[in-house]
This record gives structure tokens, C-alpha cells and sequence, in this order.
């Protein structure tokens, strides 16, 4: 089952499929690794909701919920 990032529920891991939106976010988060087939694990969300706090190859990273939208993933 295919959802975005947004979607997933903290503490889960989900796998990246694509990467979707403008251009420019697209390569900036494949340079930063987040490449299909990677996992990724919600840790923390903030408490009005938006930015989430996520795990990706060992390194922690904060992004809005808009953004996590874009990238689609499966559980």
C-alpha cells in the first residue's frame, strides 16, 4: 500500500518509493539520501503537527508535513 510520508504514524518505518514536487526539493533530498528504497522511521511530531522529526539513514531531520506529502512511500 502506497501513502506519503505524511500519512504514516510516529513510530512507524516505511520504505521510500518517489520523490515527487518541484525540481529543486527533489534533488536536494536525493543528494541528502533519501532515495528509493530507503527507510525511513517517524520519530517525533511536533505538537501543533507540522514539522516531523524523521530518521534516515542514521541521521535525524526535520520536515514540514507539506513536504512530506510529496514523497510517497509504502509500509
Amino acid at each position: 500500500m502506497v501513502s506519503s510520508l505524511a500519512e504514516i504514524s510516529l513510530g512507524q518505518t516505511a520504505k521510500v518509493v518517489a520523490v515527487e514536487g518541484s525540481r529543486a526539493f527533489r534533488r536536494r533530498l536525493l543528494e541528502m539520501g533519501l532515495i528509493p528504497g530507503t527507510d525511513v522511521t517517524i520519530l517525533t511530531v511536533a505538537p501543533l503537527g507540522d514539522p516531523l522529526q524523521i530518521e534516515v539513514r542514521g541521521g535525524q531531520w526535520s520536515i514540514r508535513r507539506a513536504e512530506a506529502a510529496q514523497i510517497q512511500v509504502q509500509k
